[in-house]
C-alpha cells in the first residue's frame, strides 16, 4: 500500500457541547456544524478537503491513463429501444434529432430526467434536473416544429408525467414551494420534503391554476405516483410510505367525471378516487385492463410475485392468473399483441423471458436470451411486435426486435452497440456461490481476463448494494473493461441480502433489524475471494454507493483488516439523523428510525459514523495487534439532495470516477498494463 507521510489533514473542529439523548443513551455529535452546507466554515472545510484530495490524486500515476482510456471507450454510439406514439415515421425512414440534452448547458450540469409524449405525439413534456439534484422543472415542446411552449412547472420531485389521452394535459407530483428565504439553491438544501401532492396541468395555463387531484395532509411523508390505464379511462394512484415497495392502490374513473378535468377545475375538491387496496401489505404494478377488469403484478402472499386479476366493480374477488414460482422471481409482465403477455423471470440472478396468454397465464413460448439483463422493454398491447435491450458483463448492448404476426415469435437484431477496441474474447464472466456467516448461500458474479491464475496476486474490486429490494444483475461498464485490461483487476458483484434477487424474503432478510446480514454477506464474499485465491486483503478494494455506501462504511469498521482500499459514494453515514434531511424520511421503512428505542438499538450498532475506532481501539484477536483502516475515499456531491453531503462531510468528501480508481491503484500498488 502506498503511503503519504507528508499528508496534512484539515483540522475538523470538535464541538463537544453537542450531545443528544437517545432513550437514555448520550450520543455526542461534535461535527453537527457540518450539517449546514451554506455555512462559511463548512465551505472552507470542503475546499481544504478538495485541495488535499487533489494533492494526493496528483501523485497517482495511473490517473491520466485511466481518464484517457475511459474517455476513449466511452466515445461510441448508444441506443435505447424505440417506442411508438401517434402516427410518426416508421423505423425504415430517416431519423431526425427531436431533442438534444447535450445542448442544455455548456458545463453539462443540466440533465434530461423524465420525458413523456402525448398519445397523439403532438407534444413532449420533459423534466430537467440541475447539478445532480432531484428537483425537476417540467417544460413542454411541440413535436412537429420543436418549439418550446410557455408551460414551466417547478418544485417537482419523485414524479412521472402522465398525459391524458385527449392530449390536453398531464398529471405530475410536486411539493409545496418553500417559504421565501428558506434556501437559495435547489438541491443544496437539507430541508425535509413533506406534503407531496398530485396535480393536473392543462397545457397553456400557469402552474398556479393546476388542478389539485390528491394530497393527504394527515400523512405528510407519503409519496404519490399516478398511472393512466392503457385505454385512457382510469387514473391509478399508488401511495407509498417512503421507499417501501408496499403500496395502497386507488383509482379514479376519468370517463365518469362530468365535463371532464377542465370542468373539474372550477370545483374546490379533489378527484373522486375509490380505494381498491387500502393497506400497505404488498406491492402492485398495473399490467393491463379490459374495461373494469384489471391485471396486476403483486407480491401479496407471494414473495416472488405473481399475476392477479380483479374486477374493480367487484373488489372482493381477486384471482390468480400466473401463480408464484417456487424458485424464480417474476420481475415484470407487459401486455402485447392483444391477448399475450411478455414476462421476465429472474432465475439465480439471470433473466428468463417467456410469452404467455394474457387471459389464462399459460406458457406459449420460451424466448431465448443469453446470460445477462433484459431492460428497456418497449411494447404496446395493440402492437404485434416488441423490443428489448439486452446487456451483460461482456455484452455492450443489443436491441432485439420480436415479431408476433405468425404465432411463433421471430427474433432479430435491430441494433447492436459496438465499442471500438473492445473484444469480449479477452475476458470471462462466471457465477459462484459462497456461504455467508449464518450459512446462507449467496450468489456472486466474477468477471476477469481469461484464464487467470488463482494465486492471490490480483487486484480485486468487490461491489455490492444490498437494499431496497434492488437487484444487481449483469450489465456492461466500460470503466470495468479498462480496469481489467490495464490494471489486471478482477471485478466481483455480490448479490447480498437486502436486494430483490430472490424476492421479498431476500429483501427483508437484509433490512431493518436484520441489516447486519448485508454486512456479513459482503464480508463473507471478501473472505471467499481471498480463500479461493483470487486476491489478498491488501489487494482487495470494496465499493458501493448510497445504500452501498453504508455497506462500505460498516464493513471497514467491522473488518478493517480485510480490505486494502475502500470507495464509498454518497453514503448514508449517520444512521441516527438521516431522516431529518430532504427525503431521508423515505428510508425509515428500510432502516428504521432512531426516534424509536428498539430501532435506535440496532442502528447504533452499525451506523458508520458512530462506530469509527482509532487503530489502538480495535485489535485482531488472532494477531493481537492494532488494526489500521484501509485507504478510504468518500465521495459526495454538493447538489445531492437525496443523500445530502453532510453524511460524507462528517468523514470526507470528493468526486470523479477516474480519480477513484487511480486512488485505488495507488493504494493497492497496481501498475498500468499496456
Amino acid at each position: 500500500m502506498a503511503s503519504f507521510s507528508d499528508i496534512q489533514y484539515p483540522i475538523a473542529r470538535r464541538d463537544e457541547s453537542v450531545v443528544d439523548d437517545y432513550h437514555g443513551v448520550s450520543i455526542a455529535d461534535p461535527y453537527r456544524w457540518l450539517e449546514d452546507p451554506e455555512a462559511k466554515e463548512v465551505k472552507e472545510f470542503v475546499e481544504k478537503q478538495t485541495s488535499l484530495t487533489e494533492s494526493i490524486l496528483g501523485q497517482c500515476e495511473t490517473r491520466e491513463d485511466l481518464r484517457r482510456s475511459i474517455k476513449n471507450l466511452y466515445d461510441h454510439p448508444r441506443f435505447t429501444t424505440p417506442s411508438k406514439k401517434g402516427n410518426k415515421n416508421g423505423l425504415e425512414e430517416e431519423a431526425e434529432v427531436l431533442f438534444d440534452p447535450n445542448k442544455l448547458s455548456e458545463d453539462g450540469t443540466i440533465a434530461l430526467d423524465v420525458k413523456s409524449m402525448s398519445e397523439d405525439a403532438k407534444y413532449m413534456a420533459y423534466a430537467l434536473s440541475s447539478s445532480g439534484s432531484d428537483w425537476l422543472t417540467i417544460k413542454v415542446m411541440r413535436v412537429d416544429d420543436k418549439v418550446e411552449e410557455p408551460d414551466c412547472l417547478h418544485w417537482v420531485k419523485f414524479s412521472n408525467i402522465g398525459w391524458t389521452h385527449d392530449g390536453k394535459g398531464f398529471f405530475y407530483s410536486r411539493y409545496p414551494a418553500p417559504k421565501e428565504g428558506t434556501f437559495s439553491d435547489a438541491g443544496a438544501e437539507t430541508n425535509v420534503n413533506l406534503n407531496q401532492e398530485v396535480r393536473y396541468h392543462l397545457l397553456g395555463t400557469d402552474q398556479s391554476e393546476d388542478i389539485l387531484c390528491w394530497r393527504d395532509p394527515d400523512h405528510p411523508e407519503w409519496l404519490f405516483v399516478t398511472q393512466i390505464s392503457d385505454d385512457g379511462k382510469y387514473l391509478l394512484l399508488f401511495i407509498r410510505v417512503g421507499a417501501s415497495p408496499f403500496k395502497k392502490l386507488y383509482y379514479c374513473d376519468l370517463s365518469a367525471i362530468e365535463h371532464g378535468l377542465e370542468g373539474f377545475k372550477e370545483r374546490n375538491e379533489m378527484l373522486p378516487f375509490i380505494k381498491l387496496v387500502d393497506d400497505f401489505e404488498a406491492s402492485y404494478q398495473y399490467v393491463a385492463n379490459d374495461e373494469s377488469e384489471f391485471t396486476f403484478l403483486t407480491n401479496k402472499n407471494a414473495p416472488k410475485q405473481k399475476l392477479v386479476r380483479v374486477d374493480i366493480k367487484k373488489p372482493e374477488k381477486w384471482v390468480d392468473v400466473l401463480p408464484e414460482s417456487e424458485s424464480d422471481v417474476l420481475e415484470s409482465a407487459n401486455a402485447v399483441n392483444g391477448n399475450q403477455l411478455l414476462v421476465c423471470y429472474l432465475s439465480d440472478v439471470k433473466y428468463v423471458m417467456q410469452l404467455r396468454d394474457l387471459e389464462s397465464g399459460h406458457l406459449l413460448h420460451d424466448l431465448p436470451i443469453d446470460i445477462g439483463t433484459v431492460h428497456d422493454i418497449s411494447c404496446r398491447r395493440k402492437d404485434n411486435e416488441f423490443f428489448i435491450k439486452f446487456t451483460g458483463f461482456l455484452t455492450s448492448g443489443v436491441i432485439y426486435k420480436f415479431k408476433l404476426e405468425s404465432g411463433v415469435p421471430e427474433m432479430e437484431i435491430f441494433r447492436e452497440i459496438i465499442v471500438p477496441g473492445f473484444d469480449k474474447a479477452e475476458f470471462e464472466a462466471k457465477q459462484v456461490f459462497f456461504p455467508s456467516k449464518d450459512g446462507t448461500k449467496v450468489p456472486m458474479f466474477v468477471v476477469s481476463k481469461k484464464d487467470i491464475q488463482l494465486d492471490g496476486s490480483h487486484p480485486l474490486l468487490l461491489y455490492g448494494y444490498g437494499g431496497f429490494s434492488i437487484s444487481l444483475t449483469p450489465y456492461f461498464d466500460v470503466v470495468r473493461i479498462v480496469l481489467m485490461r490495464h490494471l489486471g483487476v478482477v471485478f466481483c458483484m455480490a448479490n447480498i441480502r437486502g436486494g430483490g434477487e430472490y424476492g421479498e424474503e431476500w429483501h427483508k432478510a437484509g433490512s431493518l433489524s436484520r441489516k447486519q446480514n448485508c454486512f456479513d454477506d459482503f464480508i463473507s464474499a471478501a473472505e471467499y475471494l481471498v480463500s479461493a485465491g483470487y486476491t489478498h486483503p491488501n489487494k482487495l478494494c470494496i465499493k458501493g454507493g448510497s445504500n452501498g455506501g453504508i455497506l462500505v462504511g460498516a464493513c471497514i469498521n467491522q473488518r478493517p483488516d480485510l480490505f486494502g482500499c475502500a470507495l464509498a459514494s454518497v453514503g448514508v453515514m449517520d444512521m441516527l439523523r438521516f431522516h431529518k434531511f430532504t427525503i431521508g424520511h423515505a428510508w425509515i421503512s428500510e432502516f428504521g428510525c432512531s426516534d424509536k428505542e428498539e430501532e435506535f438499538n440496532w442502528l447504533i450498532k452499525y451506523s458508520p459514523l458512530h462506530n469509527v475506532k482509532r487503530p489502538w481501539e480495535q485489535t485482531n484477536n488472532d494477531q493481537k495487534k492494532n488494526l489500521q483502516y484501509p485507504a478510504t475515499m468518500l465521495l459526495t456531491a454538493d447538489h445531492d439532495d437525496r443523500v445530502v453531503p453532510l453524511h460524507s462531510l462528517k468523514l470526507l468528501a470528493i468526486d470523479e470516477a477516474a480519480d477513484q480508481y487511480s486512488f485505488m491503484a495507488k493504494m493497492l500498488g497496481v501498475s498500468w498494463i499496456n
